[in-house]
Formats: structure tokens, sequence, C-alpha cells
């Protein structure tokens, strides 16, 4: 049991550190916040394999360091726990899925939709000041319409990354990313 208890941190804390590093490497930033990358790959991979728990604590470190050292758009506190603390610490939520036949992706599917709940949610409520009189082309009325688009389009890219990622992986790591060599 202590073992385990050993190997599941180790493993986390490669994970965020791997998360952390894939984070600074953005495929493409947005200019109020939100960024395309690898980062959420890792925390789903050890979320699905070691659980809700041990992925909730692993996600809540990763979302501190997002906080410490990519915190840029986090002006006023609930910035920090919206954008920040919640939206990376409900990713572990992914957890649920683990040992379940593709588990993974409705993990990642789930771990992400919740994130994207906290960003529009800090969306609506702390950033709507900055809200555009038009977006993409569209006359921008609603915060909630601006904030879904928004951020529907960077936590929908990572995740569909995340997806097409995990499927390549899924057969020659498939006993690793369900867990089967630890049980």
């Amino acid at each position: 049991m202590q073992t385990q208890k050993l190997r599941s941190i180790t493993e986390g804390a490669v994970m965020v550190a791997m998360a952390q590093i894939l984070g600074y490497l953005k495929l493409y930033e947005f200019p109020f916040g939100g960024s395309i990358t690898l980062a959420m790959i890792p925390i789903f991979f050890y979320c699905i394999r070691w659980g809700l728990g041990s992925g909730l604590l692993m996600s809540f470190v990763f979302s501190v360091l997002q906080l410490m050292f990519d915190g840029a758009y986090a002006y006023t506190w609930q910035a920090m726990i919206l954008d920040y603390l919640l939206a990376f610490t409900l990713l572990g939520v992914s957890g649920v899925f683990k040992g379940k036949k593709y588990g993974l992706f409705f993990g990642t599917v789930l771990g992400s939709a919740l994130r994207f709940t906290s960003h529009l949610f800090s969306g609506v409520y702390v950033w709507a000041e900055y809200m555009p009189e038009e977006f993409l082309g569209m006359k921008m009325t609603s915060p909630w319409l601006y904030s879904a688009i928004y951020n529907g389009i960077y936590t929908g890219a990572n995740m569909v990354i995340a997806i097409l990622v995990f499927a390549l992986l899924l057969k020659p790591l498939g006993k690793y990313i369900e867990g089967r060599d630890i049980r």
C-alpha cells in the first residue's frame, strides 16, 4: 500500500511537471488569456490512471502552478479562483472514469466541460466589461454568448487535441492508461 501511494505521488509530480512545461509551448495564445496547448494531456492521463482523489489533488497542484507562473490575466481574486484554481482543479474530476472502457475519452470530455464552465462564469462575472462590440464578425450583446464563444474556442481545441493524442496512444499504451499495471 505504501509503495502504491509513493508511486502515485511520484507519477503525479512527473505529470504535473510535464503539463507545466507543455503549457509553455503554446500553439496559440488569445489576447485576453486562454491558450491552445498540450498541457491537459498529462493531467488527464494521470487522473484516469489513478482516480478521482489523486486526480483532484494533482490537478489542484497544477492549478496553483498555473496561477503562479501563467497568471498574467488574473487581475482580481475572482479571476484567480475561476480562471486558475477552480478551472484547472476541475480537470481532476475526469478521474471518475478510472477503470472504465474508453474512460480516458469520457474523462477528457467531462474535465474539459467543467473547465469550460469555470471559464464561462469568469467571462461573464469578471471579464464582461471588456467584451467587444463585435467578435468574429458577430455583434456581441450578451456576455454569456461572448464568454461561451471565446472560452469555447480554446477549451474545445484543447479537448479535441487531447482526444486525438489519446486515440493515437490508446493501443500502444492502453494498459498504462487504464492502470492495469498498478492493480
